[in-house]
């Protein structure tokens, strides 16, 4: 049943409608597993001299007396009594009819702290029921949802009670699976978080482990990991051009090259290359730390496309990556006769319209750029391999879009941000996953220190040491250019330190050094540039953006000085972090903080401080942001988990694999049943 019918039928207004869809309520069924945040008990009357303050209370008493008092301010004011104790009612915002319920003589309900006021222990705002003497009392807590402007407690009880009483809610399940599993059935599980008795055990309630949660959060995993080993098989069954090793080009890199590959490198690119030979269409991430030689395997795998004569394409988020990409693996292939093109929306027409017909004749066998490869007016001529470098910053539609260019070409996707096991499990469980864990030798280890930025004296000083001493240094900030706070922006962003800002105080502080600049806004021709002349030793400090976050390789570059690193994420740092360490040099990565700090910001420059191990900064980030926050663009569209927790309910997702991949084997019915209900027509976002 669509939305609009669903709530045709239920009477509902358009208004009304508009507001359900704000919580993603659009059926009767969506109702059901709107589930609630919290719970009052309203199953035990408390008699009001044994009340106690500040704590949530049932208590019955009779209205002595209502009126409107107008100081300070417009109040409705309600006196009531209950076997000589007494208690007053204050109502800062109320309606006429509100005065008449309240009327002496009244048996009012009423449920809310207890405080003490100027006339004496009061209630404010607490929510009341007219009632007659033994008027009975609920036989499970009131649940507390989650709302929106509008949309009242009441009414969205009342529609959610109905649908539950309307909804067959049967087991898509068989009960010997729900026995072994040790789950209740759906529709009891359901009913017990919608209603639960009054001896429920409240802390599984709010922990999320009562078995009713468990059943609840299973079945959403089990729509999950299905949907993902359906579009696995799906993409099984599809063509895609076989290209087989045939190790001419692939050996002439290897050979070229001033160093060895290491084992996890070797490791990975022979599992692509086997992938690659098979006449179905590969999805393979491959994930490594910063600088581990994801490039290099990438460089390998368009080689093994270019040795069977089809055209390999990379793309990559920003303009700095993408042309650090299209420099260096130019400087590798083109030697060995590959014809390797630059695409970006910062070209001119003439370059852009010679590199687009290289591309589309097929005379380009290598096309690198940012997402204008993918854009209207690009054709390739035989695209075999579509490679995506932080494949997380781009959204389903435009990695679709950049695949759509060929027929089914091979696809690898690579991230340097690593993903923490659970979130491999669940939301990459329709890939085929390479680590490289391992560095290259030579690398040496990143010294990473916390500075307050009152110490920022201290800071210049060491900048300055290591460009004398022959080293080169970053400084990232945050902000471009000083500007006025947007509505609701803290007023306090105004006071970051801006590059445009910095980069002048550098060149006064440090007048014997050379000093660049490098941000988002400039042309790429200026960044190219820029990162030319500071790689070329020709500028010792330069002061950044985090454009620089990754893809630039500067061995000689040993220190990093971050401004407002409380103010950045865990992957973002750790990836700045990897600019140094590249060569042969002591590193140093000086975090700059300023005080106060949040409890999270503490949390992060914590794990960033203690941590260098790129895969359990991965599992703290998770931890500490969720999946939602941590996929980033790559699941826009795709339903995140709203019930199961990754790191909390990791038994739970163990459980759900295997179920999956039973019930999809035995070919039971059951898997399409249970993707309708939980999935729907949002399956599609799975199969990208």
């Amino acid at each position: 049943m669509t939305a609009p019918a669903a709530a045709r039928d239920a009477g509902l207004s358009p208004a009304l409608r508009a507001r359900l869809a704000k919580l993603g309520i659009a059926s009767r069924f969506d109702l059901a597993l709107h589930l609630p945040l919290r719970y009052e008990d309203e199953t035990r009357l408390t008699p009001l001299a044994e009340a106690r303050e500040g704590e949530p209370v049932l208590v019955e008493a009779t209205v002595v007396s209502s009126e409107v008092k107008y100081r300070p301010r417009r109040t409705l004011v309600v006196r009531l009594e209950e076997a000589g104790t007494e208690l007053w009612l204050r109502f800062l915002n109320f309606y006429p009819s509100q005065l008449k319920q309240m009327a002496p003589g009244r048996r009012l309900r009423l449920f809310g702290e207890i405080r003490p006021g100027f006339f004496g222990a009061e209630m404010v705002h607490p929510r009341v029921r007219v009632v007659e003497p033994g008027t009975p009392l609920p036989t499970s807590l009131t649940p507390v949802y989650p709302t929106t402007a509008g949309l009242s407690q009441a009414t969205l009880r009342a529609l959610i009670h109905s649908a539950l009483d309307e909804l067959l809610l049967d087991d898509t399940l068989e009960p010997e699976r729900l026995a072994a599993l040790g789950l209740p059935a759906f529709r009891e599980s359901v009913l017990a978080l919608h209603r639960p008795p009054p001896d429920v055990d409240a802390a599984s309630l709010a922990e999320r482990t009562h078995p009713a949660w468990q059943r609840v959060k299973f079945d959403e995993l089990l729509a999950q990991q299905c949907a993902m080993r359906i579009a696995y098989a799906e993409r099984r069954g599809k063509a895609a051009p076989r290209l087989p090793s045939r190790h001419t080009l692939t050996n002439a890199l290897v050979k070229s090259l001033p160093f060895s590959l290491t084992g996890a490198q070797r490791a990975a690119w022979a599992t692509i290359a086997q992938d690659l030979a098979q006449p179905h269409p590969m999805r393979r991430l491959l994930q490594g730390d910063v600088g581990s030689g994801k490039t290099l395997v990438a460089a390998l795998a368009a080689l093994q496309a270019v040795e069977n004569d089809w055209q390999s394409a990379l793309m990559a988020p920003t303009e700095i990556l993408a042309e650090q990409h299209y420099l260096k693996l130019s400087h590798w292939l083109a030697p060995l006769g590959v014809r390797v093109a630059w695409v970006s929306g910062g070209l001119k027409a003439r370059d852009r319209k010679k590199a687009l017909d290289s591309i589309a004749s097929g005379h380009t066998q290598l096309a690198i750029g940012t997402h204008a490869l993918f854009q209207e007016g690009v054709a390739f001529s035989r695209l075999g391999l579509a490679i995506v470098d932080e494949q997380h910053r781009f959204g389903v539609a435009q990695r679709l879009a950049l695949a759509s260019k060929g027929q089914e070409p091979h696809q690898l996707m690579m991230s340097a941000t690593p993903i923490p096991r659970t979130l491999s499990m669940s939301y990459y469980a329709d890939l085929d996953v390479s680590v490289i864990d391992a560095l290259p030798p030579g690398r040496t280890p990143v010294l990473t220190k916390l500075v307050d930025d009152e110490r920022r004296d201290e800071v210049v000083l060491r900048v300055r040491e290591a460009c004398r001493d022959g080293a080169q240094a970053y400084w990232v900030c945050p902000l471009i250019e000083e500007r006025e706070a947007r509505p609701g922006e803290p007023e306090n962003a105004l006071q970051l330190k801006t590059a445009l800002e910095t980069y002048e105080t550098m060149r006064a502080t440090f007048p014997d050094l050379a000093v660049g600049l490098v941000h988002g806004r400039m042309k790429p021709g200026e960044k190219a540039g820029v990162m030319e002349a500071f790689k070329a030793k020709r500028l010792q400090l330069l002061v950044a953006t985090t454009v620089i976050e990754v893809g630039v390789d500067v061995p000689n570059a040993s220190l990093m000085v971050i401004e407002h690193a409380e103010r950045m994420g865990l992957s973002q740092l750790h990836q700045l972090r990897g600019r140094v360490g590249r060569g042969t040099r002591e590193s140093l990565a000086i975090l700059l903080y300023h005080r106060p700090l949040s409890e999270m910001a503490r949390a992060r420059l914590k794990i960033i401080y203690e941590t260098t191990d790129g895969f359990e900064i991965a599992r703290e980030d998770l931890a500490l942001r969720g999946p939602g926050e941590y996929l980033g663009a790559r699941q826009s569209g795709a339903p995140l988990l709203r019930f199961a927790d990754l790191e909390r309910d990791e038994a739970l997702i163990h459980a759900a694999r295997q179920a999956a991949t039973d019930l999809i084997a035995a070919g039971s019915p059951a898997v399409e049943r249970h993707l309708d209900r939980w999935l729907g027509s949002r399956r599609f976002f799975l199969k990208a």
